[in-house]
């Protein structure tokens, strides 16, 4: 069930929202990052990510924002909780006046393989307009956004 446009900006001005980001890397400590196509942190390259629904476990969450945002379906129990984190944005989904979003993030780090890279990266969603991969030394890095470039200082 959704609610109205009204009643989610309702929500999102009194509470916060919980939600998973995908922290995928490979062997060279790379991110796999998506370029925002809306807000909060529109035209940042951001790790793939979304909210947990009502009534949803951490796990079945995991498992349909994976598939949703890269049209693949991540182990959960091979992936592993970085930490908690705030992400407070001044804008929200609709644009609306004076309300900021507030999301509480739980990171999960999933370690690809080499034969798993090119496959992400032709699975853009509605969210992004494409993807890559970054690392701390990459010339676009300075595009990501600092909440998804904090997540460097978490990676095995």
């Amino acid at each position: 069930m959704s609610l109205a446009k009204e009643d989610f900006l309702n929500v999102i001005d009194n509470t916060p929202l919980v939600s998973i980001d995908l922290v995928i890397r490979d062997a060279n400590r790379r991110i796999l990052m998506g370029l925002r196509n809306n807000e909060p942190a529109k035209g940042f390259w951001f790790a793939p990510g979304g909210r947990i629904l009502k009534n949803e476990t951490i796990k079945v969450a995991f498992h349909r924002i994976s598939q949703k945002e890269l049209g693949y379906q991540f182990n959960f129990e091979e992936a592993r909780l970085l930490n908690a984190f705030n992400h407070i944005y001044d804008s929200n989904f609709d644009n609306a006046p004076n309300i900021n979003t507030h999301y509480v993030v739980l990171a999960y780090e999933i370690v690809v393989s080499q034969d798993q890279l090119e496959e992400l990266l032709n699975s853009p969603d509605e969210q992004h307009t494409e993807l890559k991969w970054m690392s701390l030394e990459d010339t676009d890095i300075n595009k990501a956004h600092e909440l998804s470039r904090a997540y460097f200082d978490f990676i095995t």
